[in-house]
């Protein structure tokens, strides 16, 4: 087990896109778990040790709203990159007027999680990685507001400020909340097969605001 660090969320819209909602994009109510790792790489990647999600605090109290977003409706073809490139003379662009369609998204707003995450280390760290040496490396960087490329919730237009969580007790918008079933969500993807990528479901349960992904049941 790696060690484990606190980090604090926040920014103005998020959308988590449910997969099965292929036109209309429309958020899950809280972060996924991949989305969180994909926070925590912005602020610190390297191939020698991976993050894990242990849970997801609902700082901010679910609020939705509904958006009209300009999104390409074809993308440009891999055949005609090739005749171009082999040089054909094609236009290579995507003609905005006729290619942009205006769609609704339905976005979640004034979002605030924290994230409770370790990392283990690989088989790819070498002799001068260890444990000690990334929890430095990360602790700076989180002091500092250090990263790679700015955090995003779901969506690269919405991004992610983030800080170190140095306070005590983690207050939720649903401490009062026993417990409530968010379905069934994305958890990540698996990439044990590199020509096969598949997605992985967990039934989220949202007990007292937190999602616990320690010992949280996946489904391929």
């Amino acid at each position: 087990m790696g060690m484990g660090v606190k980090v604090r969320v926040w920014g103005n819209y998020a959308l988590f896109s449910r997969p099965e909602m292929k036109v209309e994009r429309c958020s899950y109510d809280v972060m996924t778990p991949s989305a969180a790792r994909g926070i925590l790489e912005a602020v610190y990647w390297h191939p020698g040790m991976r993050w894990v999600i242990d849970k997801i605090h609902v700082v901010n109290p679910v609020q939705f709203t509904s958006v009209r977003r300009n999104e390409v409706k074809s993308k440009i073809s891999a055949g005609n990159v090739l005749q171009v490139y082999n040089g054909a003379k094609k236009p290579l662009y995507i003609s905005t007027k006729s290619e942009i369609v205006q769609r609704a998204s339905l976005l979640l707003r004034d979002v605030e999680y924290v994230i409770e995450a370790h990392f283990e280390m690989t088989e790819r760290a070498n002799e001068t990685d260890n444990p000690g040496k990334f929890k430095d490396i990360i602790m700076r960087r989180l002091k500092r507001g250090e990263c790679f490329h700015m955090p995003y919730f779901g969506c690269r237009e919405f991004p992610a400020n983030f800080c170190l969580w140095e306070e005590g007790e983690i207050r939720t918008a649903y401490d009062d909340v026993e417990e409530k079933d968010l379905g069934f969500m994305l958890f990540d993807m698996d990439y044990s097969d590199r020509n096969n990528i598949r997605p992985m479901f967990f039934r989220a349960v949202m007990k007292r605001g937190v999602l616990d992904l320690r010992d949280c049941e996946v489904i391929r």
